[in-house]
């Protein structure tokens, strides 16, 4: 799971042009993901990306950040399967340097570039990328964030002389902690988070991309190949064993199918 947060610097700018700005940080994001994949170093080849906007903390402050769950690996010019090395995708600092860099030419591009204090170039920007293992909790973290809003009527707990005091989870503490703000700087707080009209928060990018499903179904080919290759060398009792879960098992007799071409989806008429 890879994260790319706006600098608090760009945030102001953020807040008054959010279609625009959370656009970018899609973008520069995505294309510095992508960039530093290809290189020789790492995975040589195409990622596979789910980016999920979110703009709070816990304490519903402002803080847009994406979050990308990615496949450990990508797809190379030669169709083979590469795997993420040294158990971790991609470096963070040079992977911030370039989401600097994107960003800093997609301001440009969009005539935004001015309104930005020059001091923010020349500060480190903020990159998290760990491995997640199946990928299964980072799933459930990041599922509440597709749909639910900042905060929960369950968690505002009163209104008294015109405070508010509501709970919210100490990520580092790992406690229920309470915070009291005046009601118009709960307002101003909770409609940071309304997004813009029709804005896509949820998006997919390479290999899970909508219009790369081929590819994606030629990989899944590839790693059921290498996971058939795995299961001869395995013990004579565990490899016989019927593997019901296995997509390309007959779904009657569990018998293994046999591979013999692929054919591609092609567009019909309209």
């Amino acid at each position: 799971m890879a994260t790319f947060t706006l600098p608090e610097g760009l945030r102001r700018l953020a807040r008054s042009r959010q279609k625009v700005v959370y656009d970018l940080l899609f973008q520069a994001s995505r294309q510095a993901l992508q960039k530093l994949a290809a290189d020789p170093k790492y995975v040589v080849g195409a990622l596979g990306m789910i980016g999920v906007l979110q703009t709070w903390t816990r304490d519903l402050r402002y803080h847009p950040h994406v979050h990308y769950l990615i496949p450990a690996g990508g797809l190379a010019h030669d169709g083979a399967w590469r795997t993420a090395r040294y158990n971790y995708l991609l470096p963070e600092k040079p992977l911030s340097q370039i989401f600097r860099a994107k960003f800093r030419d997609l301001l440009k591009k969009a005539g935004l570039f001015d309104q930005v204090s020059p001091n923010i170039w020349q500060k480190d920007w903020v990159v998290d990328i760990i491995a997640v293992g199946s990928g299964e909790a980072a799933l459930k973290y990041l599922a509440p964030y597709v749909f639910r809003v900042a905060i929960s009527n369950r968690n505002i707990l009163t209104l008294k002389d015109g405070h508010v005091t509501f709970r919210y989870r100490n990520a580092k503490a790992k406690t229920m902690d309470t915070a009291t703000v005046s009601a118009e700087q709960f307002i101003r707080r909770f409609l940071h988070h309304v997004l813009p009209r029709n804005f896509q928060k949820v998006r997919t990018y390479g290999l899970l991309h909508p219009k790369q499903r081929d590819s994606l179904t030629h990989v899944k080919e590839l790693l059921h190949r290498k996971n058939l290759e795995n299961a001869e060398s395995a013990p004579l009792l565990t490899r016989h064993m019927p593997d019901y879960h296995n997509p390309f098992l007959c779904p009657s007799c569990a018998c293994e199918m046999i591979h013999i071409g692929q054919i591609f989806r092609k567009r019909g008429p309209p």
